[in-house]
């Protein structure tokens, strides 16, 4: 395959009977789980293979979904703890100020003054906005809010990103 793929969940086990399937979700995209929507399953050295969603539903904080041509959980067995990907086709445009997790995960936070604060390696969706989590040098971890009055300046081609963290952001 040519096209670039994204994670949009990963397989985590396989729920009932029925060929559904339980899903960690790891996208902001809700339409990426709609019956008719094509994706990819990945794992490790295979061939990705498309899969159409059939059905979905939440269900305990996971999504469960199954395919089409999947009726049982014989046909879905061997997709446990694969990734559900998208093709770079299926990506919209964003609107300003909005971002993939792929482009802002592996950016290099810098305070405004210049100092280097870290990496971002993950990003937690708790609620009203987007948090940043950010490895920093032989400190423990920070928590970046992705609201205006803390990230001043996102450079996705230049992987950087300016805060001015809010006072006891940084303790």
């Amino acid at each position: 395959m040519e096209k670039q793929l994204f994670n949009v969940g990963k397989i985590i086990n396989t729920h009932g009977i029925k060929g559904e399937v339980k899903v960690h979700r790891v996208t902001d995209f809700d339409e990426r789980f709609e019956p008719g929507q094509l994706l990819y399953w990945v794992s490790d050295n295979n061939e990705p293979k498309p899969l159409v969603i059939r059905t979905h539903r939440v269900h305990k904080g996971f999504e469960l979904v199954s395919f089409e041509d999947h009726p049982t959980i014989n046909d879905v067995e061997g997709y446990k703890n694969g990734k559900l990907m998208v093709s770079e086709d299926d990506q919209v445009e964003l609107d300003d100020h909005e971002f993939y997790f792929y482009e802002i995960i592996g950016c290099t936070v810098f305070l405004e003054s210049g100092e280097e604060l870290g990496e971002i390696k993950e990003i937690l969706t708790p609620g009203a906005n987007d948090v940043w989590v950010v490895k920093r040098k032989n400190q423990p971890d920070v928590l970046i809010p992705y609201i205006e009055p803390v990230v001043k300046e996102v450079d996705t081609e230049r992987k950087t990103i300016i805060i001015d963290p809010i006072e006891g952001l940084l303790d």
